[in-house]
């Protein structure tokens, strides 16, 4: 599904992200964890386009992302509140996502059912605009509207971050039941050591730009993480 070549992003002389080879299959689901500055976000930009590596390329589906923008058809993402457009409602975010990708008003309402939980009646029917929420339900319109088109490949970055106990917990196993049905490929970074073990099956760590460590997760991965964390 995705496969990453050399690639390299320096910035002012300093190299942040420096990835010789990653490769995620089809349907994975794969969680990278490190300290802040470690270039979590800054690689997830080069893997969706939005700034370009200094050298090396990113492949989705064996086709250049620099050079296509076929991927985006099945790719769905949210990083930041940037991907947000603030001005409008909710509802009027949800159906800008859902015409961009041939959406029925019906298919939209199908599709959030799933997420009626995690929004806990805070999001719908609430006449404000995106801008006037908190950053938790800002993060949970963000992650919804990723997952609207029903996309082969999901990337969020913390997705955890900004969320009460429950809403994190809500999240982590709507995340688990979405990758069972529909047997989706996720990419996701995360702080949260515990939830991103219990929805990936592999965990990256990345540190200072570079991926020091790849292992399957078991029941012994928790106790591995807090031990690098920690010494």
């Amino acid at each position: 599904m995705i496969a990453i070549k050399n690639i390299e992003k320096v910035y002012s002389g300093k190299t942040v992200v420096n990835v010789p080879e990653l490769n995620i299959s089809p349907g994975e689901a794969v969680g990278l964890v490190g300290n802040n500055g470690a270039g979590k976000t800054t690689l997830f930009r080069m893997m969706l386009d939005l700034i370009r590596p200094t050298k090396g390329e990113v492949y989705s589906k064996g086709v250049n992302v620099a050079k296509s923008e076929e991927w985006k058809n099945y790719t769905g993402s949210h990083l930041d509140e940037g991907f947000l457009i603030d001005y409008l409602t909710a509802e009027e975010y949800f159906k800008f996502i859902g015409d961009l990708h041939g959406l029925t008003n019906g298919d939209i309402t199908e599709r959030l059912l799933p997420f009626t939980d995690l929004f806990n009646d805070e999001i719908l029917n609430q006449k404000k605009y995106i801008r006037d929420f908190s950053k938790g339900n800002q993060k949970k319109i963000g992650i919804a509207a990723a997952a609207l088109s029903n996309p082969e490949l999901l990337i969020l970055d913390e997705p955890f971050a900004n969320l009460d106990p429950s809403s994190q917990i809500r999240l982590k196993n709507l995340l688990r039941k979405v990758r069972e049905q529909k047997q989706i490929t996720m990419f996701i970074s995360s702080h949260d050591l515990s939830h991103v073990i219990e929805v990936c099956e592999r965990i990256m760590i990345l540190e200072k730009g570079e991926l020091v460590q790849d292992m399957k997760t078991n029941e012994n991965t928790l106790r591995e993480l807090e031990t690098y964390f920690t010494v």
